[in-house]
């Protein structure tokens, strides 16, 4: 459901849509094409996922208030519903499950994150691999759920 303040955007293989640390808090629904994910891990650019149709990113920063903890690239032509900070909670009222939606996905990343830290402790790894094998998995598992098929 879209309100009056959100907007779609179309995007070329290429194009930056979001920066890792702006400070920007729009969320965005992918209606066409794919995008990637990548974030920068010891001055590598690590990717993260590749989300597609019916996807959905920027969520972290538009319900935190915080910087964008990742860099998304269009890989193929992209339209975006582009949701404003303001009108998320207007999207929740008229459409309730976009909410469900969103807080499956998050109860996955959160169920994936778990059962990764349980693996890492149980490979006996010294604290110093531990402590990067931690690092990437939070960074990998804020989006690789949304690459799941829900169903």
């Amino acid at each position: 459901m879209r309100s009056r303040t959100d907007h779609k955007e179309v995007y070329q293989p290429g194009d930056i849509i979001v920066r890792e640390g702006e400070e920007t808090r729009e969320m965005f629904v992918i209606q066409e094409g794919e995008v990637v994910v990548t974030k920068n891990v010891a001055g590598k650019e690590l990717e993260l996922a590749r989300l597609g149709r019916g996807s959905f990113f920027g969520e972290m920063s538009l319900l935190e208030s915080m910087p964008r903890n990742a860099t998304v690239q269009a890989s193929v032509k992209t339209r975006l519903l582009v949701i404003k900070p303001g009108s998320l909670l207007l999207t929740i009222r008229r459409d309730p499950t976009f909410a469900f939606e969103m807080l499956q996905h998050m109860s996955r990343r959160i169920r994936d994150m778990d059962e990764r830290l349980v693996e890492i402790i149980r490979s006996g790894k010294s604290p110093a691999e531990m402590s990067k094998e931690i690092e990437r998995m939070r960074a990998t598992s804020e989006y690789r759920a949304l690459t799941e098929d829900p169903e």
